[in-house]
Formats: structure tokens, sequence, C-alpha cells
């Protein structure tokens, strides 16, 4: 066994965290860095913490009086400090870079553009608006979907990185490692039951349109820069997002 599967596996939670969030936490050694692919397996508990804090968020402003269009917006502003927009972030790289360049080489040199371009601010746009909107809807049905939303949306992500190749030769993507399938595969199904036992039945629809809006990215990906980046794993988790959030909304 590899030198690096020795680390304690409750490190991986921190190793999660510090990937995914902005979250204040406890420094952890070098070695709890070593083999972060295998804290993927953390990445829906990540999200279920990240989707509390902006459901709560979400909830309390109900209560206090306003209308719930603002508390859909605290809701995405929340999370998006949580997070520190990573996620929004890769998903302007990625809409800059697969849609501005015309040869693989070129795309990724525009992914790794830290200035946003047309594609990148109108696919912003597109995502915080139907994300506002859906939000709005699924907080007067159960605020609890949002938080159940975030872990869903989450978990696609180590099934990208299982699934597609590198497309760079370093990159955070690359740092991070490539996840056995028995890992992505298994927490993403953990996540997706839990979800089903907390939800019932009726979430099976919106998870079956997320798994097709990632899987049209991840082949769009693969066909235009072979394979995926950090930005095309962020990418992943808002098109997750936004298609389970409409799945909800549909259901209203």
């Amino acid at each position: 066994m590899p030198k690096t599967d020795k680390t304690p596996f409750l490190w991986d939670i921190g190793v999660a965290f510090a990937l995914l969030t902005r979250l204040p936490l406890p420094t952890l050694p070098k070695s709890a860095f070593a083999n972060q692919a295998r804290a993927v397996w953390v990445f829906g508990l990540v999200g279920l913490v990240v989707g509390a804090i902006g459901a709560s968020a979400g909830w309390l402003a109900m209560h206090a009086g306003l209308p719930v269009m603002a508390a859909a917006g605290l809701v995405l502003l929340v999370q998006i400090i949580v997070t520190g927009a990573m996620h929004e972030d890769g998903l302007a790289d990625t809409a800059d870079g697969l849609w501005g360049g015309i040869t693989p080489a070129r795309r990724l040199e525009i992914m790794g553009d830290s200035r946003i371009g047309t594609y990148g601010v109108l696919a912003l746009i597109l995502s915080l608006g139907l994300r506002w909107v859906a939000l709005a809807v699924v907080l007067t049905i159960n605020p609890g979907l949002v938080t159940v939303t975030a872990a869903l949306s989450r978990a696609f992500v180590p099934l990208v990185m299982s699934t597609l190749p590198f497309a760079r030769a370093d990159g955070l993507s690359r740092r991070v490692g490539r996840p056995g399938w028995w890992v992505s595969g298994g927490a993403a199904l953990v996540v997706a039951v839990l979800a089903v036992m907390a939800c019932g039945p009726s979430v099976i629809t919106p998870i079956g349109l997320a798994c097709l809006a990632v899987a049209l990215l991840a082949t769009i990906s693969n066909a235009k820069i072979g394979g995926q980046t950090g930005d095309i794993l962020g990418a992943s988790q808002q098109v997750a997002e936004i298609a389970l959030l409409l799945g909800f909304a549909a259901m209203a």
C-alpha cells in the first residue's frame, strides 16, 4: 500500500473543507495533503455544510419578513462567501475557454487567464439568474432542499475527476489527483441514497437531470480540451446545482 494511504481518514475531512471552502479551519500537517484525491469522499459532506449555512440564512430572512426573492439572494450571497466563489470562477473560465478558443491549446490558455470574457460574463449572469429564481421557489417548498442540492451537486465533482483524464500537465486538478471509481462512485451513491431517504423518490428526477447536464459538460470538455481541469470541475458543480434546483422548482 502506498505510504500516502496511511494518513488518517479523519484528515480527509479537513482536506476536503480546505479544498472547497474558505471556512476557518484548524491547521493540518502537510502530510494530510499528500493524498488529496482520497478526500473526495467528503465532498458531499462539505456541500451539506455549505448548503445548511445558506439555507439557514434564507430561512432566517423569510422569518424576518423579507420577501422570498431577497431571501434567495441571501442564500446565494452566503454560499458564495463560504466557498470563495471558486465554482463560479470555474464556470466563467470554462465558458470563456471552451467557446472562446479554436484549438485545445488555445482553449486551455484562455481558461488559465484570470481575466473574464464575454462568454464568462454571460455564463455567470445566466447561472446566478437561474439559481436565484429557482431558489426562490425551492425556499417556499422546503428550505432543506437547498442543503440537499448543495450536497448532491458537489458529489458530481469526484465522478468527473474519475471519468476524464487530466487536460493539463499541471494545475489544481492534477495536484489533487484522480480518485478511484470506488471512492467517487461510492461517495456519490451514498449521497444520492441519503437524499432519496430524506426527500422521497421525487428527488430522483432532479438527480437524473443533473446527471444529464454534467454528462453533457463532460462530453464537451473531453471533445474540446481532451479531459478536465479544475475549472471544469467547478463548472460541473454549477451545472449540477442549476439542474437540481430547476428540477426541484418544477415539482412546485
